[in-house]
């Protein structure tokens, strides 16, 4: 009964549908199949809504399939020949599926793709070619506890702007019973400390590793000399599950992560107060990392018009909108900000990150790196590596990986 009255409600914030150039008229008749992996009901009841204004639009209809394990069953469809004509894509499977040729590249039939964020394209672009629309995006903000903040003397100039002063209030947020900042030990949180320092795991289009770099040795030097001051603290080591577990249950004054916590404190920690802040900006500027999925659509779709109808309608603006006012996301698309941000003045860190943020490595190859690069993240906190060792080894990995 709850998914039902929410996907009504979603259905009230869908504005009136009218029949454009990327909607064909309701001549009706096409039947298309969708698959998407859903974070919850809300996304879900979210996307059902859509659909049914699409298919009032359109005259076409849509087969939704929920996916359980979005991966597998995705790539048993693939294999079998037979897959939906459009699905969700991670960003860790786009380019097996792009470059394996089961997706097909229709940056040229979205509309307006410039208006995606950059950010985003880049993540689903392939040997020059944008493949799939961006349909959201999350990203990093610095979430800070409002109690600590102020029983350690600071105050809003205090925010911090840059490395040292991250450092210097971390400092003095650290008491017996609270680190000053927690984040999880991975490359998804401390990435973005690689992006603003000018660094990054590969170069721009991903034809090469960068990981041994100056720039990136100078990040996880940064984070090992707040690690070694016992200032920072990996949530790993906390003792819970996640960062945001760490700051509700205020173990940690400050905390990176993204602006899914907003449901977290909401519905698990509704007495903690807080304010989300920009991170802080690097030797070479500001950075974050952004998450996102797109839209992709098959090669093998027997009914392309009707698909690419779909994927424009599931990322205009106005649709947009709706959806991540029902589960929390952000608009891929940047005629979307202002809009967003009227109605959710709070995420205007996040949004910002979009603007400058670094999308996840989407080599398929890369993700055995990765998780050896997060392994190594956990023994420099215990002394058992340092940033130089763990850059080099991270470099052979990769370099191996490229190579096949």
């Amino acid at each position: 009964m709850w998914t039902i009255g929410l996907a009504a409600g979603v259905v009230a914030l869908l504005p009136a549908v009218g029949v454009t150039a990327s909607t064909p008229p309701a001549t009706g008749g096409t039947k298309i199949q969708v698959m998407v992996a859903s974070s919850g009901p809300a996304e879900t009841a979210a996307v059902e809504a859509a659909i049914h204004a699409w298919e009032a639009a359109s005259g076409n209809t849509v087969e939704l399939i929920a996916a359980k394990d979005m991966n597998l069953q995705l790539g048993q469809a693939l294999a079998g020949g037979e897959p939906p004509d459009v699905f969700y894509v991670n960003a860790d499977k786009f380019q097996e599926y792009a470059k394996g040729g089961s997706l097909a590249a229709v940056g040229d039939k979205l509309d307006n793709p410039d208006d995606f964020y950059q950010s985003l394209r880049d993540v689903f672009t392939y040997e020059g070619k944008l493949y799939c629309a961006p349909k959201d995006y999350s990203s990093l903000g610095l979430i800070i506890n409002k109690k600590s903040w102020a029983a350690a003397g600071l105050t809003d100039a205090d925010i911090p702007k840059t490395w040292d002063d991250l450092a210097a209030v971390a400092k003095k947020l650290t008491t017996d019973s609270q680190v000053g900042l927690a984040s999880g030990a991975t490359r998804d949180r401390l990435g973005a400390f690689m992006v603003e320092a000018g660094g990054y795991f590969t170069n721009a289009d991903q034809s090469a590793a960068t990981v041994d770099s100056p720039e990136n040795l100078k990040a996880l030097e940064f984070i090992k000399s707040m690690l070694d001051a016992g200032s920072l603290k990996f949530a790993e080591n906390l003792d819970v599950g996640w960062g945001g577990e760490a700051f509700g249950k205020e173990k940690a004054a400050m905390v990176i992560e993204g602006n899914w916590i907003r449901g977290a404190m909401k519905s698990d920690y509704p007495t903690v107060e807080y304010t989300v802040a920009e991170l802080p900006k690097g030797p070479a500027g500001p950075g974050s990392m952004v998450f996102t999925q797109c839209w992709g659509v098959a090669q093998a779709t027997k009914h392309m018009d009707a698909a690419v109808s779909f994927v424009n309608f599931m990322t205009k603006a106005d649709t947009q909108l709706a959806l991540a006012q029902a589960f929390g996301v952000m608009p891929s698309r940047a005629s979307a900000k202002d809009a967003f941000l009227a109605a959710n003045p709070d995420f205007a860190p996040f949004v910002a990150a979009g603007e400058y943020g670094r999308g996840q490595v989407t080599l398929p190859a890369f993700s055995a790196v990765l998780a050896e690069f997060d392994k190594g993240l956990l023994a420099m906190a215990k002394g058992e590596t340092d940033p130089a060792t763990l850059l080099k080894e991270t470099q052979t990995n990769a370099d191996d990986a490229m190579s096949g």
